[in-house]
């Protein structure tokens, strides 16, 4: 922490390595393993809980729909969040743009944005809903690219059910 200090009140003498003050300030602020699998933990089960509250919240007349939308997306910018705990927030940002999984970073972010947009803007439920389950298959397909071959697996067993 008194190297966190250090580099941000500009106190640092530099690090012979040649590093910027970016890469000092994320190698002075990390967190412990400890800390960082409580606030994963804490994350996520804030995501899950904010989504299911959300799906709970569906039914309440004429506001049911906008909590949903809102509460969801909450609920899995959470989730999404949760992982940079454990990975940090540079190699999670470096992760999501890799080549395997930009078209699925993207399309879960164009989900999560439309999502509110029906439900805030254009105030059309069937276009909420959709966005909502777009949103789920985006974030479950984004997930399975962590999981070595399982995306092919899905694809070949979708293919034998065809």
């Amino acid at each position: 922490m008194d190297k966190l200090k250090q580099v941000l009140s500009g106190q640092d003498d530099g690090a012979s390595d040649g590093s910027n003050i970016l890469e000092r300030a994320n190698q002075a602020s990390t967190l412990a393993l400890g800390t960082r699998v409580k606030g994963f933990i804490i994350c996520f089960v804030l995501g899950v809980v904010c989504s299911i509250l959300g799906t709970c919240l569906l039914w309440v007349p004429a506001v049911g729909l906008i909590v949903f939308a809102v509460l969801y997306t909450a609920g899995n910018l959470c989730a999404l969040g949760s992982t940079m705990f454990l990975m940090g927030p540079l190699r999670q940002l470096k992760t999501m743009c890799a080549k395997e999984r930009v078209i699925a970073t993207v399309l879960m972010l164009v989900c999560l944005v439309l999502t509110l947009c029906a439900a805030f803007w254009w105030k059309n439920n069937g276009l909420a809903v959709l966005f909502c389950i777009l949103q789920f298959l985006a974030f479950t397909w984004y997930g399975l690219s962590y999981i070595p071959f399982a995306r092919d697996a899905i694809i070949k067993l979708f293919s034998l059910c065809v």
